[in-house]
């Protein structure tokens, strides 16, 4: 007998105690859909299936139909509401002396004045006499909105709020114009606003009723539009405040020497709106205070001129503040330019679609009942011979293994159970019997038994499921499928950090690749870069032609994929620059992790002039970390461990695989920052345990299977199958299209020995753009290459000669690593002088 979940119960066995009885949940947070808990939750989830299945995209046909009749129909109505302005006596009495049928489907020649015929006769008489009034235009409005959604999946305006909006402004709006319609009058507010104008009036006269009708309205208006009227005062202030202005203008060039409050007393304007215009905004308040202490000024330095001008050497300069935006302008300068959008630079830009990836598997696993029936007894019969009596067996079918729940008799130890395993795998003549003894949050225990036919989870059918593709997560990894035929997905974002380890063969770079695809086929390329480090020159190289969209560098390789060791180093320390970068943007920014410095970028509250750019994610995926320890060990364990020590709050995620789990490798300081693991099958349980800090990664069948741990929580998985081939064609893909002029280009970082070879320069063939960048770094108190790059749009090369030039002849100091250098020349005219005496 099969039951939801793909759970396989005995019906004829009295140890099956489960049978005929509500089907339990599967998971702590996720009902079982065949058979739900209740009634309620039955009525409930039949009653919104129709409708999520109507908007559903895969419903296509469906989509169609009703988003083509839904727009024919608002232009129906609309052009038969129009008609009904200038036809509705003409064709009121026809619709009220017959009924619907009568009047539609009467073949008698009768004279219809609406331009639509009969029917958007009697549609416009039922929605604006019947019903609503001049408010049944937003009808049209919701229909066609709703129409295009479906047939285009296009968004003029939010759904939901659309609909909700409309509603409450259709019923206001006809309660509104109802205190406006008489009796033989048109029908401003329908039958709806008059009757209820009836009562109203009668209950609080007419004047009552239209001052709770005015603030029902504005109250209707202020929580749907939130208008600032603050803003609008102030508008209607400037332009007053101008006009005040423009007359003082006038008069101050006849009278000289009248201020600006004796204009306004000459204007006859009392001290009640001389205060009532200044209060209308405190900037323009500031701003005639401070033309009268200007003009005040003046006429000091006028009357004292013969004293000032005797004394040559004294000289005042007042610096002027620099101008800063406030609230209500950083609103107006989104509203003028809207949002930044990160994507525009490749707007054109389209995810890769699902043809491009092979369907290996089918959508369920096949069920044998003969291999579950024959595996119950052998579990049964093994357990008997110790006199250990169980209550309850429940087999949960997978991919790759199936789980039998086991519930023991009362006085039965687990322990006693779980030292079993080797005796039940001996009974069943399988291999990679593991035993869950509990199983965490149920009373029961888990004996995991390898299918004799496992199926292959495709990488098509994890990325096709609805879960990933309406996921919100940050950077939403789609790794397999549990023991349940569930999609198991997880936030990298959160992770913070994976370690991946597995002997070799076992599916570690196919897991890879599976993160890595995933990743590709949910974000943009301004969302997220990759920093790719391959030992083995073969395993990510595919990945080379999204060099322009995905990856990012040092500024002087040729190669994004980096496979020399010493070039490994160097990029980790350059990592931790950006570290440290982005770091000191956050502070500048006052706010805590990358995804609050976006939105607050985004929404154009940071400025770029003072250096605030959008950050992307950069994802750091070391297939062979084993290899880098061995050639560089200290010097490349630093400053990884550093970076996952404190980059997870500026968007900086490693992905370390090994086929060497070893703790000479697996460092305890790796571990202690990597609490997210992956183990493939290993060969002995002291690997599991460096691994997962437990054992059952040597229980493992391989192929695929996985076990992730998340702290506590470990999960058994049959990761998603993607082929090279699949890959291949991804890349092609998003290669083929528009990318950006080259890759990311990570921070510089020189070591030692390149600082110390920075003197060996030929002083004589100083560099064209020498003066130039001087006075550039000069100004800006930098001496930075980066910099020079950036502002003189030049190369790296180029840029580190004019650095190591200013350096040899003492315009910049020496290097101090992460730091810039120290410009020691002070100001413009100090560099002429030391050119000159250069030359």
């Amino acid at each position: 007998m099969k039951k939801g979940g793909n759970e396989y119960i005995d019906p004829n066995n009295p140890l099956d105690a489960v049978t005929d009885k509500k089907s339990k949940r599967t998971k702590k947070n996720k009902p079982d859909k065949a058979e739900p808990i209740n009634e309620k939750e039955a009525r409930k989830y039949n009653l919104l299936k129709p409708i999520t299945d109507l908007f559903s995209p895969e419903n296509r046909r469906l989509n169609l139909t009703l988003g083509s009749l839904l727009i024919l129909f608002s232009v129906y109505q609309l052009l038969s509401f129009i008609s009904y302005f200038f036809t509705w006596k003409i064709d009121q009495n026809l619709i009220l002396n017959d009924s619907f049928f009568n009047f539609i489907f009467n073949t008698e020649d009768v004279e219809i004045a609406n331009h639509l015929g009969k029917f958007g006769a009697w549609i416009s008489h039922q929605f604006i006499y019947e019903w609503f009034g001049l408010s049944s235009f937003l009808f049209p409005l919701i229909f066609v909105v709703l129409g295009l959604f479906l047939l285009l999946r296009v968004k003029l305006l939010p759904i939901k709020k659309m609909l909700g909006r409309s509603i409450i402004g259709i019923v206001t709006l006809s309660l509104f114009f109802g205190f406006f319609t008489t009796e033989h009058s048109f029908p401003y507010g329908g039958s709806v606003g008059y009757h209820f104008n009836v009562w109203l009036k009668a209950s609080f006269h007419s004047f009552g009723a239209f001052l709770f009708l005015s603030v029902l309205l504005f109250i209707t208006v202020v929580q749907m539009f939130n208008p600032d009227f603050k803003h609008l005062i102030m508008l209607l202030g400037l332009n007053r405040t101008k006009k005040v202005a423009e007359e003082n203008k006038t008069d101050n060039e006849v009278y000289p020497d009248l201020n600006v409050v004796n204009t306004l007393k000459e204007e006859d304007l009392t001290q009640d709106e001389i205060s009532e215009t200044i209060e209308l905004s405190d900037e323009h308040e500031a701003q005639i205070n401070v033309l009268v202490e200007k003009e005040e000024e003046e006429k000091e330095v006028v009357s004292n001129a013969d004293e000032e001008l005797s004394n040559d050497e004294f000289q005042v300069e007042v610096a002027q503040e620099e101008e800063t935006l406030s609230d209500e302008d950083l609103k107006d300068l989104s509203k003028e330019f809207g949002e930044y959008d990160p994507t525009l630079d490749l707007s054109s830009y389209k995810l890769p679609p699902i043809d491009l990836m092979e369907n290996y598997g089918g959508k369920s696993p096949n069920i044998d009942k003969v291999e579950l029936e024959a595996n119950k007894n052998r579990i049964v019969e093994a357990l008997g011979h110790y006199n250990i009596e169980i209550s309850k067996i429940k087999a949960t079918v997978g991919p790759t293994v199936t789980l039998y729940e086991i519930v023991p008799a009362p006085g039965v130890r687990i322990s006693k159970i779980k030292n079993l395993s080797d005796d039940i795998a001996l009974s069943l003549a399988a291999n990679g019997i593991r035993i869950i003894a509990p199983i965490p949050g149920k009373g029961t225990i888990g004996i995991e038994v390898p299918n004799s036919k496992p199926d292959m989870v495709s990488m098509r059918a994890l990325i096709a499921s609805e879960k990933f593709q309406n996921s919100e997560m940050d950077l939403p990894v789609v790794l397999g499928k549990t023991i349940s035929n569930e999609t198991f997905m997880f936030d990298l974002a959160k992770a913070p950090h994976l370690l991946c380890a597995g002997a070799t063969g076992q599916g570690k770079s196919v897991g890879l690749n599976a993160i890595l695809v995933s990743l590709l086929y949910k974000k943009h390329p301004s969302q997220i870069k990759f920093v790719m480090v391959d030992p083995k020159k073969v395993e990510l190289t595919l990945y080379n032609k999204i060099e322009r969209h995905f990856l990012a560098k040092l500024p002087d390789e040729e190669d994004a994929i980096i496979t020399d060791v010493t070039k490994v180093v160097k990029t980790m320390n350059s990592l931790c620059i950006e570290m440290d970068d982005r770091y000191e943007l956050l502070k500048n920014a006052q706010v805590r992790d990358i995804k609050e410095y976006n939105k607050k970028f985004i929404s154009r509250k940071l400025n770029p002039e003072n250096g605030h750019r959008y950050l992307p994610y950069i994802i750091v995926v070391i297939d062979e970390f084993a290899d880098l320890i061995m050639t560089a060990g200290k010097e490349i364990e630093h400053p990884i461990a550093r970076l996952a020590q404190l980059a997870r709050a500026i968007g900086i995620h490693l992905i370390v695989a090994t086929q060497r789990p070893s703790v000479n490798v697996i460092t305890g300081m790796i571990k202690a920052n990597f609490p997210a693991r992956i183990a493939f099958k290993v060969s002995s349980k002291i690997d599991s345990r460096t691994i997962l800090d437990t054992s059952g990664a040597d229980q493992l069948i391989g192929r695929g299977d996985m076990l992730i741990s998340f702290g506590n929580d470990l999960t058994r998985l049959q990761c998603g199958f993607v082929d090279t081939n699949e890959v291949e064609r991804v890349c092609e893909f998003i290669g083929n299209q528009r990318g950006y002029s080259s890759a990311l280009l990570l921070p510089e970082y020189i070591t030692e020995d390149d600082s110390r070879g920075g003197n060996d320069v030929d002083l004589e063939q100083r560099d064209a753009l020498f003066e130039e960048s001087a006075k550039l770094l000069v100004i800006h108190q930098q001496g930075s290459a980066s910099l020079l790059q950036r502002k003189l749009k030049i190369g790296y090369n180029r840029a580190g000669r004019i650095i190591d030039q200013m350096e040899a002849l003492g315009v910049i100091g020496p290097f101090k690593g992460s730091k810039a250098r120290e410009v020691l020349i002070s100001d413009l005219v100090a560099l002429e002088q030391f050119l000159k005496n250069l030359d």
